[in-house]
């Protein structure tokens, strides 16, 4: 490891917190007042934010926030502070590293490219001015009521954003990304995901950052989510409207990005969403939107297929497939091992798609008895074991399958207890 990785590596261990540390030579005249002003108006605009700051002097700000720190009886600025109050030109010959672009791309012409090295309060703010030209709105008719659904969810978009500025490596030379293209908004930023957290326990992983001293300076501003959960936010963002789930994928150990996909909200799914809220009171979970978007897509899924492709315990999974069950929103059938799980009628009653619930429910059941003859021919005979597996089916269903068909004169019985079989008649 060369000495300049060093910092990196003990940042990506959670043992240094780069962002808390004091900049030699620099002084509090390095701060922009304006900036100062542009931060007292961002913790008065958010609800969220820490409203009691608002009540401290200019010092007494930057020490709550951890901007300075006293160093053998001098107060110095911390890379926070530099990050967030800096002059353009202290940022520059200070933190070098900080940079950032925005990007809309129309195939391969450049419509916009636009860079950044100011503070971040107030590159946080350009780029959001940027974007929102480029994020359209389309009216969605719910009931009696109308909304306005953006292309891109505002709150996603900035919980991705800060996220971005909050964990990117400030050791490693490079800049965060937004990109708008054909495919969806990608947003990137230097520095892989810290010791512990990986593509696939994003959202049960718990949460701690490469830098911890800036991250807390965001929540209490109030651009950052309070509970340090902002990647659930960013979901939320998608499947609220039906939406393609947030892709990490491209990330690896050098760095983060995520694409929000470009689609169009699923209409039956929002008001889907909304009559449930209103019948229970409160917003669909996290989980049950990550479980109804997974039934969508897979239309029936087993439980180990469910557990082994969402991100929570299976005690979790569990607990919401009862809710949802409970709701109407699901159907299951089988027992044990054996059960799978479908999106509900209402669910797709509601979408106009009432003749796939049918194929979904009803289709197998049509086809049980040439399932099981095709079975008996493959194995010469069959046991009523051999049903609930092949059908995941109950014991008394499976053998109700078998009576039918020896009855009907299509398969006989042989032998008889424990040890009875069933054949197909030639």
């Amino acid at each position: 490891m060369y000495p300049y990785e060093i910092a990196t590596r003990l940042s990506d261990l959670g043992r240094l917190d780069f962002s808390a540390q004091p900049v030699p030579d620099a002084t509090r005249d390095d701060f922009d007042p304006l900036e100062r002003d542009r931060l007292r108006r961002i913790i008065g605009t958010y609800q969220s934010s820490d409203r009691n700051l608002l009540e401290l002097t200019d010092e007494e700000l930057e020490k709550s926030l951890q901007l300075t720190v006293t160093v053998d009886g001098k107060t110095m600025p911390t890379l926070t502070g530099l990050l967030l109050l800096g002059k353009g030109e202290s940022l520059k010959r200070f933190v070098p590293t900080h940079q950032a672009s925005f990007q809309v791309m129309s195939g391969t012409d450049i419509k916009v490219n636009q860079d950044y090295a100011g503070p971040l309060l107030k590159t946080i703010e350009q780029i959001n001015d940027m974007f929102s030209p480029w994020n359209p709105s389309v009216e969605l008719s719910i009931g009696l009521f109308s909304m306005m659904v953006p292309e891109f969810d505002h709150r996603a978009f900035r919980e991705a954003l800060v996220n971005a500025f909050g964990h990117r490596d400030y050791t490693l030379l490079g800049r965060v990304r937004v990109q708008l293209d054909d495919a969806g908004l990608t947003i990137a930023n230097p520095g892989g995901f810290v010791e512990g957290i990986n593509i696939h326990n994003l959202l049960t992983a718990e949460p701690h950052g490469r830098n911890p001293c800036l991250m807390d300076a965001l929540k209490r501003t109030g651009l950052a989510e309070r509970t340090g959960r902002g990647i659930d936010r960013i979901f939320e963002g998608a499947l609220n409207y039906g939406r393609p789930l947030p892709d990490y994928s491209r990330s690896n150990r050098r760095g983060v990005s995520v694409l929000l996909p470009r689609s169009v909200p699923d209409k039956a799914f929002v008001e889907l969403l909304a009559e449930e809220r209103e019948r229970s009171g409160k917003s669909m979970s996290l989980d049950g939107l990550l479980i109804l978007d997974k039934l969508k897509s897979e239309r029936r899924c087993g439980f180990d297929v469910l557990s082994g492709s969402l991100d929570m315990s299976d005690q979790r999974l569990r607990t919401v497939l009862g809710q949802l069950t409970e709701a109407g929103l699901v159907e299951s059938a089988g027992v044990g091992a054996r059960r799978t799980y479908m999106l509900g009628a209402k669910v797709y009653r509601r979408s106009g798609r009432a003749m796939d619930y049918v194929r979904q429910s009803d289709i197998d059941r049509v086809r049980y008895p040439e399932l099981i003859i095709k079975l008996m021919h493959e194995q010469k005979s069959v046991r009523k074991n051999d049903v609930m597996e092949l059908l995941h089916l109950e014991g008394n269903q499976a053998y109700y399958q078998l009576r039918k068909l020896v009855l009907e004169g299509r398969a006989k019985k042989v032998g008889s207890g424990r040890n009875v079989r069933y054949a197909a008649v030639r």
